[in-house]
């Protein structure tokens, strides 16, 4: 199914309004453990839960996928909405205000719309495929930063779980290599700050060592609209199958493929 983003762009930004109003008027309640130091809380569910609903009954056309749920609505044409219903909770958690509730629209395995709210700063970022990408609807670019030495970069966060030590040992040899490199190195904690930064051109980069389709969906095309580059681990162009998700301006993205790969010769990994 072909469709054209822009027709249902106000129909995500209701979806994420009804979510920015949960996230910015209860607490986040009871926690849920979901692995090693990784869980959800009650706003969550209630977020994903309302946007579900929501989306079921404006486009039921179209399927959806929330990260706490997964897939709850089949896709009958290829769409398919993915939410994080709230991107940095353990930020959320601890009142720190660098959280967002982040929503694409996925055909097939590339993003076609994107709209991430900052309910905790009052910032809303959009972007329809093929039409520019927006703040508070005003549109936004990325930076033009030409080098390393100029360049704030933000990290994902360091992994949890089983397979932790061995995934970190490229991150922290990543952090050694950027902290020689680029004028700073930031870690927010949230996918979606990342990506919409990038867009707005507050940061010049961001390098996540993976990819949930939940986090990145929506910030991947705010900021490919906005003119940054999102490619792989190897400076293939990204999808929704990719292993990592590194944006930046075109101008720098070669340098920090390269200094990944540095990195990773460093550990004897590549991811």
């Amino acid at each position: 199914m072909t469709v054209d983003a822009r027709i249902l762009l106000p129909i995500a930004e209701q979806a994420i309004t009804i979510a920015s109003e949960i996230v910015k008027t209860r607490l986040p309640g009871v926690v849920t453990a979901k692995g090693d130091r990784d869980m959800a809380t009650e706003a969550d569910y209630a977020v994903e839960h309302a946007v579900r609903d929501f989306l079921g009954r404006e486009t039921p056309e179209i399927g959806f996928f929330g990260e706490e749920e997964g897939a709850t609505r089949g896709a009958r044409n290829g769409l398919v909405w993915m939410l994080d219903p709230v991107d940095g909770t353990a930020n959320f958690l601890h009142g720190i205000p660098l959280c967002g509730i982040s929503l694409g629209l996925v055909d097939k395995d590339m993003p076609t719309l994107g709209v991430i709210d900052l309910p905790c700063l009052g910032s809303r970022y959009s972007a329809a495929e093929g039409h520019g990408a927006r703040a508070n609807g005003q549109k936004i670019r990325a930076s033009e930063t030409g080098d390393l030495g100029s360049a704030v970069v933000a990290i994902g966060d360091y992994a949890v779980g089983s397979d932790a030590e061995t995934k970190n040992r490229l991150r922290l040899a990543l952090s050694h290599e950027l902290a020689a490199r680029v004028q700073r190195v930031r870690m927010f904690g949230s996918a979606a700050v990342d990506l919409a930064w990038v867009a707005e051109g507050k940061i010049d980069a961001n390098i996540m060592l993976s990819n949930n389709p939940w986090d990145t969906a929506a910030g991947v095309l705010i900021a490919r609209e906005a003119g940054a580059t999102v490619v792989d681990l190897d400076g293939s162009p990204h999808t929704m199958n990719a292993r990592a998700t590194i944006a930046a301006n075109p101008k720098i993205l070669a340098d920090l493929v390269e200094l990944i790969a540095e990195a990773g010769k460093d550990t004897g990994r590549s991811e």
